[in-house]
């Protein structure tokens, strides 16, 4: 058993793992402090990981521990005002915005085609996020898990705005309602079967949603969905990068 703390989300997170594909995974948050106490400590039992098997068959063990461990990470996470938010997270000139939707719908592309056009721009993660809000602020945090692009970085940033995405051949964005938000958010966000951590994931969902807007953008992949979105959300005039 390979036991090691590794520093994600603001929080000391000890993981004990048998495969070293974890440690691995994780290596660019590794602590340099391994003696102090842990805020977390995550494994998956053998029971985790047959289960999982079940569904991933064809998937390495490695790998499927490393499923495991991150999901009993985030069942714990509302103890500490955070939650995973299945989201690609982009950073613009030290800011945050969020692009949601199910698997395929383009967040990928979306966000690839930012990186193009606009300056100032980053991923902080991909996919797997974990959110923090303290003082009614809502900080977004990037993550080992990233996605199968493995597109981001050991940051945070301060999230400002939601923007659902969903397909289309005109490009154009309105401001969701908080029912319309609602409906949304909460396929995009695991929620722990244990009663009291799933109360406080709703909770914290809820208070994402007063604090800070959220857009739905039917787009195409063009340049023009970019600066549809970017002069919305970001609300500040559209200056393409120079290429």
């Amino acid at each position: 058993m390979i036991e090691m703390i590794y520093d994600i989300a603001g929080l000391r997170i000890k993981i004990n793992n048998r495969y070293r594909f974890t440690t691995e995974f994780c290596r660019e948050y590794l602590s340099p402090d391994q003696v102090s106490s842990a805020d977390i400590t995550a494994n998956a039992s053998d029971e985790d990981i047959a289960k999982e098997k079940e569904c991933s068959p064809n998937f390495l063990d490695g790998y499927i521990e490393n499923i495991c461990i991150y999901r009993n990470i985030c069942k714990e996470l509302p103890s500490f005002s955070r939650f995973l938010l299945h989201a690609a997270i982009m950073d613009y000139s030290g800011i945050g915005y969020a692009f949601l939707g199910p698997s395929g719908i383009g967040k990928s592309t979306h966000t690839s085609l930012w990186l193009k056009y606009i300056p100032s721009t980053r991923i902080v993660n991909g996919d797997k996020p974990i959110l923090h809000i303290e003082n009614d602020i809502i900080y977004a945090y990037g993550t080992p898990w990233m996605g199968k692009e493995h597109r981001g970085e050991n940051s945070r940033t301060v999230l400002k705005a939601l923007c659902f995405l969903e397909q289309a051949k005109e490009n154009s964005i309105v401001r969701l309602s908080r029912s319309q938000t609602v409906d949304r958010i909460f396929h995009q966000v695991l929620l722990p079967e244990e009663e009291r951590n799933a109360a406080k994931t709703l909770e914290l969902m809820d208070k994402m949603i007063t604090l800070i807007p959220a857009y739905l953008l039917n787009c195409d992949i063009s340049e023009d969905a970019v600066k549809l979105a970017f002069e919305t959300i970001v609300q500040k005039p559209y200056i393409q990068k120079e290429l």
